[in-house]
Parts: C-alpha cells; structure tokens; sequence
C-alpha cells in the first residue's frame, strides 16, 4: 500500500487527496496503465469519505491523467497533466486575481450549472447553445472568444432561475473569464488555438448534461472545466511559468 500524508483539515480534501495522487503519478508509483487502489481502498488510505475521493478522481480526470470505466475501475492514461499552455507570461497580480475569482467560481457556478440543468426550458436551451456556437465561430475566425465564452457561462446562470447567481456573474463582466487578464501581445497563438479547443469541448460536455437534465453530470462536467484552468494557474503561480 502507498504512503500518503494526512490529509489537511483546512481546504478542499478533494483537492489535497487529488494533490497526493498527482505525484504519485508524476513519480512513477502507479504507472501508465495500471489501476488506481478502488474506491474504499483509497478511503482507508486518506481517510475520507467516498464523496471526497470520488470529486478528486474527477480532478485528474479532468487533467486528463486517469479515466474510469464502469465494471473496469480507473485506469492511469499518463503521468503528467494534458495540459496545454497559451501565455508566454503573465502579470503575477493577474495570476493572483484569476485564481481567486476561479476558487469562487468553483463554488458558486458549479451548483449554478446543476439547477440549470433541473430548472432550464426550452428557451434557455436555445440560448446557451447559441452562445455556444457564437464561441465556436469565435474559435473558427482565431479569436480569443473572451465575450463568447463569458455570455455562455452567464447563459447557463441565467438558466438557474436564481437571480443571485446570475448577479454574481454580472459583477465581473467578462472579467471573469481567466483570458481578459491577458494582454495579446504575451499569448501564443497556435497554442491558443489548441487551448480553445479543449474549452469548446469541455462547453459540448456541459451542454449535453444541462439538455439531459442530469443535474450531477452538469455539476460534475463544470466542475471539470474550471478546476483544469484553476490547476494550469496554480501551476504558473508556483513555477512562475508553464513550463
């Protein structure tokens, strides 16, 4: 069995389990196209709940190091994230501000997504998917897709019938997208292609789960979509670079 280090009472425990499972991967204790210990094994180890390993297995699906089947388990795809980066520098005050607003929204917009997929109709059905495709021809003229990508997200609150969580979107403007931080002249632009890729699928996988009304399988598939961006950011912030 691996050793492992407390988890940390202050935090996410999610993120301090998916953390530990990480390096692990990076140094090689579990390789490529082995197992991860199963779910109750895993509890043991962290000494957490199934909830609690479940939303961090997510994490490393969402960076692309694992991917679980049903009846097989979860299976290592690599050992370091997929992670594709589009700046060559970024203001250390932005990285700051662009991680605190996505703890936020870590919070906030993946329940916001889960009453959207149980509250939506019709019509705010048509209008997430049109802000979709507006990102997805944003994408196609290479352009950055800052409003785009903000009006899809706004969509998907408004979508919640909360009005709070449709103010707490409006405060920040597409601001709140992590590319408004980031003048052009610091962004690679065949990375960022690459880049805007992933976020385009990641929005199908949203979509779909809001259209199917799965109220976890929206919440989950945000959850993926920010908690990726949070990591690329706490990445720089700790390396001071992509790299």
């Amino acid at each position: 069995m691996f050793q492992v280090e407390p988890v940390q009472k202050r935090g996410s425990l999610s993120s301090h389990v998916a953390s530990q499972l990480e390096n692990m991967l990076a140094q090689g204790k579990i390789s490529v196209g082995q197992k991860l210990p199963t779910e109750n094994a895993l509890c043991d180890m962290f000494g957490v709940s199934r909830t609690v390993i479940r939303e961090a297995i997510t994490q490393l699906k969402s960076l692309g190091l694992v991917e679980t089947k049903r009846g097989v388990g979860t299976t290592v795809l690599r050992n370091s994230p997929a992670e594709t980066f589009y700046a060559h520098a970024i203001n250390p005050t932005a990285v700051e501000d662009i991680l605190h607003i996505l703890e936020l929204r870590l919070v906030v917009e993946t329940e916001a997504c889960k009453f959207a997929a149980l509250r939506r109709d019709e019509a705010d059905m048509m209008r997430i998917e049109g802000c979709m495709n507006a990102f997805h021809r944003a994408c196609a003229e290479h352009r950055m897709a800052r409003k785009e990508d903000y009006e899809f997200h706004l969509s998907i609150a408004a979508a919640s019938k909360n009005p709070f969580f449709l103010s707490f979107y409006e405060q920040f403007n597409k601001n709140i997208i992590p590319r408004a931080n980031i003048v052009d002249s610091n962004i690679d632009q065949a990375a960022s292609e690459e880049y805007l890729k992933r976020i385009e699928n990641e929005h199908v996988a949203i979509f779909e789960a809001i259209r199917s009304q799965d109220g976890d399988a929206a919440h989950a598939a945000m959850h993926q979509h920010l908690y990726r961006a949070y990591h690329l950011y706490e990445k720089y912030k700790k390396n001071s670079s992509f790299e």
